[in-house]
């Protein structure tokens, strides 16, 4: 880094303290305010994390003269108005997933509002700065399991905090929050494009009106191949996490240190067959699941250097729409086609 950064945090939740725990004692990083519409859980993230102030309105922080990185944190129906006041502040912004509650026109303004911006603006798809995402994408671009055939993905969860759910839910369906990363990692481990999606919801625990809880997104792929992702948060599921690749010589499984049964010491497991010998392969690979330091990093370098970001701020923008053409197709049960279309629109 070639300065210090002042960072302030909005949005003192789950996924804010995942952002906040891993980069505070950081070098380089400053602190300068957290912010929650609850003031116990600001003043708790405040003292914990040792950041110098502590509010319940965004504003007076993000205009802050020591703050450089705004982290928007909060529920995704209040991202598009977060990230123009920041913008307008002359920050620049790492903003969680998905861009915006499930609404195309609000993924089309926020889009027009990053390109322009003279700041950088980050889009957290942490899986991009995973090791171990990052090693299986290497074995498929260079060709480990053939040409990609089938991808198999399920993200279930089996919720015990029903009010957090709910509020997401009130955002977006599974397949559109969870499923921007996993419609990333498609394109991004194969290089290939989606070219049509069919999607298929359903309503388990009956917790927010005329939306569902448990999706399945079909996806095909250019080359004839398949993907799909499956993602529910109810009460009745059974969590479950499954991302299996499978091509014409092989198949790379991976599975997570925390859903090993044994040896999870050695770190997240890759399990990989080859057809060719028929032949088991195991990798253990170390590596932090939602590794915040590097993300925070990526920005620090499209900041200082001009990078384009990981994922670029278009294919995190694709990854949406492909999921919220998604969402449309399990509403009106069809098969919709991609055109991307959305490129030569702005």
């Amino acid at each position: 880094m070639k300065k210090s950064y002042g960072i302030v945090l909005i949005g003192c939740g789950h996924i804010g303290e995942a952002h906040i725990s891993d980069i505070y004692y950081r070098k380089g990083i400053r602190i300068i305010g957290v912010v929650d519409v609850n003031e116990e859980a600001a003043k708790d993230f405040a003292h914990k994390y040792n950041a110098e102030h502590w509010a319940t309105d965004y504003h007076d922080l993000i205009n802050h003269p020591d703050c450089d990185i705004v982290i928007i944190a909060t529920y995704a129906r209040s991202h598009l108005a977060i990230l123009k006041d920041c913008l307008k502040a002359g920050k620049h912004v790492l903003c969680e997933k998905p861009m915006t509650e499930a609404n195309i026109e609000s993924a089309k303004e926020f889009y027009r509002t990053v390109k322009n911006a003279q700041q950088k603006v980050l889009i957290a798809h942490v899986l991009r700065h995973n090791d171990t995402y990052n090693k299986v994408k290497d074995m498929i671009r260079g060709g480990a399991i053939g040409d990609v055939r089938l991808i198999r993905m399920v993200q279930n969860h089996h919720i015990m905090n029903r009010n957090r759910y709910t509020q997401l839910l009130k955002d977006c369906p599974p397949i559109v929050d969870c499923g921007v990363h996993y419609i990333d990692v498609v394109r991004w481990f194969t290089g290939l494009e989606i070219t049509s999606v069919y999607a298929m919801g359903t309503d388990i625990d009956h917790v927010v009106t005329d939306e569902y809880d448990h999706g399945i997104l079909c996806m095909k792929l250019e080359n004839g191949g398949s993907a799909y992702y499956e993602a529910g948060w109810a009460n009745n599921l059974a969590a479950e996490n499954l991302k299996e690749f499978i091509g014409t010589k092989g198949r790379i499984r991976i599975t997570l240190v925390a859903n090993r049964p044994r040896d999870n010491e050695e770190g997240d497991l890759i399990e990989y067959y080859t057809s060719e010998d028929h032949c088991y392969h195991t990798i253990n690979n170390p590596s932090q699941y939602k590794n915040m330091w590097a993300q925070l990093q990526t920005l620090i370098d499209m900041i200082e250097n001009d990078d384009p970001g990981n994922p670029s701020f278009d294919e995190a923008f694709e990854a949406f729409m492909i999921a919220l053409i998604g969402n449309e197709s399990a509403k009106e049960h069809k098969v919709m086609k991609l055109d991307y279309k959305w490129k030569t629109e702005f």
